[in-house]
């Protein structure tokens, strides 16, 4: 993927390629070359890939059926995908020779690349996890699905006016998404409301049945997920809801038009929006039913499949490993136990035998608003079957935990999946925690702290249930993709088997003492800042390439600390006002990221962000060493852009408030240093690097408890730091906001009397650190072996990783490579007969 020297391939498979470009162009896209554009191009290259990955698609799912392993299906809200172009070409080992036919043709294999629009199918790091896992799966011949929703719109686009977040729809499928299939008849009927009747079968045996009041069709649309030069191409199943009876002809011919297509918009919007706000009580409805009809399509979908092998769901778990990517999907519990009994007539016992062993759950988080809780009132008018089903997993449930803890009635309280105080919550988390076989956290520190805190009830109840499995990141996407420079400097130095084996890239250590090598990476370094900066340029931004590029990219919320960042930004600032003839590193601070739509605290934030830079950014006093950027719409195009320039990369959580982080993870692998809290995956990472390569500071998990016992008062430590006062001063005094001293009124208040997030706690000790980080940026030769080594010793942080130790703890599957049984269509053509597929 380097602008080096190319490759020449044989002319006539170039040929080939030509040809194809044309074909699709012509057949599928219904252009002649002189009226085609850019969007035109693109999927007609997009179509060409395709169909080159298409006969090992076929193969792969042919492989399931006859392969002996178990399938993998990974349950998840969210796949944030990222474009598919370039990741493709480079898993396909066919980048180097697309480009070339390409620039034959009179194309720009870079412009097309571009051109792509990112599907709308996450939000952060839960669906971009979901996605490196997917590319991991395929990578090492893993039998995967990954199911979810095929969002007509993603969260939003995000747009900034004056300086405050603004959201636009996100319409990701306007000009067609070329690496999807839909399946009409791979189609599944999902239920809501009604009611439950009971009946005796033609055994004699009681049975409940359920009477949806409202049925809509769940339809498939399926897009191949390659593995890294391997004949696997897994498969992402994504779910459009659609409604069973789109037009109703009789209410039309009686004038009634809206009425006649009622039905087929009441059902599409299910899957219109991904996260719809639910402040309000339908926002909330479209949430538990977005979760539902994707989890019963999945599982219907799952028990069609085994149906293909068996007669019997009885060893359905020994088939399928079902894993849960947080509390969205655990309604997977009773509705898999609703489908085994009262569909396919398994006794109680039986079906939750199967359901246990078939499910396990992922916790993300440590926050307790976060675990999902559903008001018992919605829950039953949504789905009353599965309600009934509940009561019964919590009834036996907790006979199980009062005879092994008699008498203690808090410790029941607490474990039930009903919450009883102020009103009645079904706690999703509980339930996940109960139906599943297997419970993990995402980083050693998180998972510590399940045990001890958040889920420690369950962790007595079931010692070993709960596991680690620290999160990991594709090295193909994060460092082969987004960062050609710096792979073609690795696999020249040291070959190019690091790309599946990440640990591999210790053989760089070697090499840390060569100056020749330590200047050809800061060159990379130096190369990739500067493409940012020209791209700055052309919209009239000026950014300094040899500044320290200072970046904190990821969802704005309290707990992330941005404004701890912009704390340091303005004591920088009141420092050189004071003393303009410091001597500091130049910095370029950059930042994005999107507030949830209702988050006030959040979007204020970004207006602090931005306030701050219109201040800074035309102070000439500090125009050569201090610049400030929000980046709009971040995204993973945007990231692939963003980790690769980064100098220091920011993760500055308040210690004991996130599960792991995967941004750090990234950050680390293009070479960027670290300035973190012991939170997360920083602790693991840290522990990879070396102590002397990270830049360490905040209080511990165990000293923020301790703290927050004894009472913290943030006033304290605004009233005994002097330069911690006159950084909150400038925002309150309306600096930063043209004299308006109640903009950012709720945001000082919040931190003055509550600061629930112990950002004055940790200010201090931050900003020593961030002195620290500018006084070592000073010495580039040293700051490049510290990148060396952050880059050589960062492996474990594979998902290739994390997906191996889920295989063998977890899900007990082994690989399951594919032979190819047919490579295209044959000669003498295909003899049609009607059979059953995936």
């Amino acid at each position: 993927m380097s602008d080096k020297a190319k490759t020449k391939f044989n002319q006539n498979e170039i040929n080939e390629l030509k040809r194809a470009f044309a074909y699709n162009l012509f057949y599928n896209q219904g252009r002649p070359l002189e009226a085609a554009d850019i969007n035109d191009f693109y999927m007609s290259v997009a179509h060409t890939v395709r169909d080159r990955m298409q006969h090992l698609f076929i193969n792969t799912l042919a492989n399931f059926k006859e392969s002996d392993s178990r399938v993998v299906c990974y349950l998840s809200a969210e796949f944030l995908v990222g474009p598919h172009l370039a990741n493709n070409l480079v898993c396909l080992d066919m980048y180097e020779k697309v480009a070339q036919a390409l620039e034959e043709t009179g194309l720009d294999i870079k412009e097309i690349i571009e051109h792509e629009v990112e599907p709308g199918l996450g939000n952060g790091g839960l669906g971009r996890l979901a996605a490196c896992y997917m590319d991991s799966l395929a990578t090492l011949e893993i039998p995967a699905i990954g199911y979810g929703i095929r969002y007509e719109h993603g969260m939003f686009h995000q747009v900034i006016e004056d300086g405050w977040q603004k959201e636009l729809s996100d319409m990701w499928l306007h000009n067609g998404n070329p690496w999807e299939i839909k399946k009409p008849d791979v189609s599944y009927e999902i239920g809501f409301g009604g009611h439950t009747e009971s009946y005796h079968d033609d055994q004699g045996n009681y049975r409940m049945r359920w009477m949806p009041a409202r049925v809509v069709n769940a339809v498939a649309y399926d897009t191949p997920i390659p593995g890294y030069r391997v004949n696997t191409v897994d498969l992402l199943r994504l779910w459009s809801s659609e409604a069973v009876e789109s037009f109703d002809f009789e209410e039309f011919n009686v004038g009634d038009y809206f009425g006649a297509i009622e039905e087929k918009v009441k059902a599409e919007n299910i899957t219109k929006v991904l996260y719809p706000n639910d402040e309000q009580c339908q926002g909330k409805q479209l949430r538990l039913e977005q979760q539902f009809f994707f989890v019963s399509a999945s599982l219907q979908d799952i028990i069609r499949v085994h149906f293909m092998k068996f007669d019997s769901l009885e060893n359905l778990h020994e088939t399928f490993a079902v894993q849960l990517n947080d509390t969205h999907p655990s309604v997977a519990v009773p509705e898999l136990m609703r489908l085994l009994m009262d569909v396919h007539g398994m006794a109680w016992e039986q079906a939750w035998d199967v359901t246990t062993r078939t499910l396990s759950y992922t916790n993300h988080t440590l926050l307790p608003e976060a675990l999902e809780k559903w008001p018992m009132p919605l829950f039953a008018s949504l789905l009353p079957r599965h309600l009934e089903i509940i009561f019964e997993i919590n009834r036996r449930f907790l006979e199980e935990v009062r005879m092994k803890f008699p008498g203690d009635d808090g410790r029941i309280s607490r474990m039930s999946i009903i919450e009883e105080a102020g009103g009645k919550f079904i706690r999703m988390a509980n339930l996940a925690c109960i139906g599943t076989h297997a419970i993990n956290g995402v980083a050693a520190i998180h998972t510590d702290l399940l045990k001890k805190h958040t889920l420690n009830d369950f962790h007595t109840m079931w010692p070993g249930k709960i596991t680690n499995k620290t999160n990991g990141v594709t090295p193909r996407r994060w460092m082969v993709v987004s960062n050609p420079r710096l792979t073609d400097l690795i696999t020249e130095a040291i070959g190019d088997g690091w790309i599946k084996d990440l640990y591999q890239l210790r053989k760089l250590e070697n090499l840390v003492d060569d100056s020749a090598f330590r200047d050809a990476w800061l060159q990379v370094q130096e190369d990739n800042k500067a493409d940012v900066a020209d791209m700055a340029a052309d919209d009239g931004i000026m950014v300094d390439p040899a500044s320290m590029f200072d970046v904190q990219v990821k969802r704005i919320h309290e707990y992330k600390r941005q404004h701890l960042n912009v704390l340091h930004i303005i004591t920088l600032y009141n420092r050189l006002k004071a003393n303009p003839g410091m001597e500091i590193a130049p910095r370029s601070f950059v930042f994005g990221g999107k507030a949830a739509p209702g988050y006030f605290m959040a979007k204020l934030i970004i207006k602090l962000i931005n306030s701050v830079a219109e201040v800074v950014n035309n102070d000439k006093d500090v125009a050569d060493r201090l610049k400030v950027f929000f980046l709009d719409n971040y995204n993973v195009k945007t990231g692939q852009i963003v980790y690769p320039m980064a100098d220091l990369s920011e993760q500055i959580s308040l210690a004991g408030k996130e599960a792991s982080g995967t941004g750090n993870m990234k950050f680390s692998m293009n070479g960027a240093l670290t300035i973190g809290t012991l939170d997360g995956a920083n602790v693991e990472i840290r522990e990879e690097v070396g102590a002397e390569n990270f830049f360490l500071f905040g209080l511990t998990v165990e000293e923020v408890m301790e703290l927050k016992s004894q009472g913290y008062n943030p006033r304290d430590y605004y009233q005994a730091d002097d330069e911690l006062k006159a950084a909150v001063d400038a925002i309150s005094s309306g600096v930063f906001s043209n004299g308006d001293t109640e903009l950012f009124r709720p945001l000082v208040d919040s931190l003055l009397f509550h600061d629930e997030y112990m950002l004055f706690a940790d200010y201090r000790s931050y900003i020593d650190c961030q002195d620290r980080v500018g006084r070592a940026y000073m010495d580039l030769d040293g700051w490049t072996r510290m990148s060396i080594l952050n880059v050589a010793r960062i492996g474990k942080f594979s998902s290739d990783r994390s997906i191996k130790d889920y295989c063998d703890e977890i899900w007990k599957v082994k690989p399951a490579p594919v032979k190819l049984k047919w490579e295209k269509i044959p000669e003498e053509g295909i003899v049609f007969r009607q059979k059953k597929h995936i």
